[in-house]
């Protein structure tokens, strides 16, 4: 059977978004290609959780178009998947977790359960299989969100600051599995204020401030030369200009 034809690129056409009569995102036009790991960077409040839920389809935007490149909404809808900071668990084993996401996918049965096996021995959680997922620590719980959006085979998975609640020994681990997702095909959309971790994992990085996007470059000249005195004063640790 061929393989569907890619949903990507992503494109936002002067996308606007507003909540209480505030602006959250202006004017916001962006591609976003398959193949590269593209990190949204930007400071708190810059607008990067609502651009996540936007592209994922979670919001919609006050005005401006979405548009992905392949199939209808509930087509695209179901080649991609999200994963929250604070990811949202199930009161079922982590194994169950993962066969109810995979089920609501219509893939259940033996199927469902080699694929939810696959998916925790991938992010080192096969032992836990039959944990409780409410009583995992935070960073089991995030490997476990991490191996549930996985076990969908996503083309797209969108990362809304996953390390942003976790020590240094647990956002390493789920940095690995991070990485292995992107080498197993699956194209990364992340959001995140960390610099240290965006060097790490970026590919492109779209730099976000107050709600506009002001730079969309290789992340290698992001951070020797960024085209904005905006971005170059975040990289040096001072306070976004207002």
């Amino acid at each position: 059977m061929a393989e569907p034809q890619s949903i990507l690129p992503l494109e936002l056409r002067r996308v606007n978004f507003e909540a209480g009569g505030r602006a959250i995102l202006r004017d916001v036009s962006l591609r976003i290609e398959a193949g590269v790991r593209t990190v949204i960077l930007g400071p708190n409040g810059a607008g990067k959780s609502v651009l996540m839920r936007i592209c994922h389809g979670l919001l919609r935007p006050t005005s401006g178009e979405l548009q992905w490149a392949r199939g209808d909404s509930r087509q695209c809808a179901a080649r991609q998947a999200m994963v929250f900071q604070r990811p949202v668990m199930l009161r079922r084993s982590a194994l169950s977790n993962i066969e109810y996401a995979l089920g609501v996918r219509g893939i259940n049965g033996e199927l469902a359960h080699a694929r939810a096996m696959e998916a925790l021995e991938s992010v080192g959680l096969a032992q836990l299989a039959m944990r409780s997922a409410r009583v995992m620590s935070g960073g089991e719980q995030q490997r476990l969100a991490l191996a549930r959006a996985w076990a969908l085979r996503p083309e797209v998975l969108f990362l809304d600051e996953p390390t942003a609640n976790l020590d240094p020994s647990a956002s390493a681990e789920v940095e690995r599995i991070i990485a292995a997702i992107h080498a197993a095909g699956t194209k990364l959309v992340m959001t995140t204020h960390n610099l240290g971790q965006a060097r790490r994992l970026a590919d492109e990085i779209v730099y976000l401030q107050e709600g506009r996007v002001l730079e969309v470059t290789r992340a290698d000249r992001f951070f020797t030369v960024p085209a904005t005195d905006e971005a170059a004063a975040f990289i040096r640790g001072e306070l976004p200009w207002i």
